[in-house]
């Protein structure tokens, strides 16, 4: 495909997910008339429009889904060569992007890192630690080290180990008021058990981070569920089995099928995977 033709596939594909010229604008880093222009020259091309414009924005017209969804299908194509000449390079050394929770990148993967260091000094491994579970689509990961249930279709990997959530307050805590998990981690396994469980009127704080959590709990704002290697290390903190059952949640190193091979990728896999399994009993908390 022609590099244009591509970045005018690329601009439409954003004005589609997200709406509006603006913020198309926004998540592509250019002007509303640089949106405007590659989506005119894309309908141009193509006999047609793809838009209606709407008093909320610009809406893919019905009969032109179609067109949007075998554009998504390029759209991956294209970051699928890109992934395959990425891992084409020297094997030891360039960049792996390791994509992970607040607390995992910050208790657990540096540890790991370090190991990996002595044996390939010259790989570097970028950490991005984020509750949002970043689009591997668009490379901005290599590899994801997440606790979930289920893995999307996209993605192959392997469970490390099984962390454990717990109830957690501060020392001499007597209240009820529970704290409650915001943003990304309202999707998460403990998130669906306060969801069953806690009134919403007992909720008086949250925050999307386990971190924290921690933090509030241990300056007495209330209960929070917390992963227990969080948790039971922290001084000033009390784990209560009485107020929550154990949750259990597997962690997964995964990555897509087409790097799973790339010698440096596997290297890292490899690597936190073994760390993980040494560290199980710590990561599977109390029974």
């Amino acid at each position: 495909m022609h590099s244009s033709n591509w970045d005018n596939l690329r601009y439409v594909l954003t004005v589609a997910e997200h709406g509006s010229l603006s913020a198309a604008a926004r998540a592509l880093g250019v002007n509303h008339a640089t949106v405007l222009r590659r989506v005119s020259a894309f309908e141009d091309d193509h006999g047609g429009a793809v838009f209606e414009k709407t008093a909320t924005g610009y809406r893919v017209i019905p009969d032109r889904e179609r067109v949007i969804e075998a554009a998504r299908e390029v759209e991956r194509a294209v970051y699928s060569v890109g992934r395959l000449m990425h891992g084409a390079r020297a094997p030891l050394r360039g960049v792996v992007r390791v994509s992970s929770t607040d607390s995992l990148s910050q208790l657990v993967l540096p540890g790991a890192l370090a190991r990996l260091h002595g044996q390939a000094p010259e790989l570097r491994v970028d950490v991005l630690s984020s509750n949002i579970h970043l689009d591997f689509a668009r490379n901005e990961a290599d590899l994801t080290v997440r606790p979930t249930h289920r893995l999307s279709d996209d993605l192959e990997g392997e469970q490390g180990a099984t962390m454990s959530f717990g109830a957690y307050v501060a020392e001499g805590y007597s209240g009820k008021q529970w704290l409650g998990l915001a943003g990304p981690l309202a999707r998460s396994a403990p998130a669906a058990w306060i969801t069953a469980n806690i009134a919403p009127e007992q909720i008086t704080a949250g925050a999307d981070s386990f971190m924290v959590l921690r933090e509030m709990a241990r300056a007495g704002l209330g209960i929070a569920v917390l992963p227990d290697f969080v948790g039971a290390d922290t001084p000033g903190l009390l784990r209560r089995p009485d107020l929550m059952p154990p949750d259990f949640v597997p962690i997964w190193v995964a990555t897509y099928a087409e790097l799973r091979d790339v010698p440096r990728i596997r290297l890292v896999r490899q690597e936190i995977l073994g760390y993980l399994s040494e560290r199980a009993d710590w990561l599977r908390g109390p029974v």
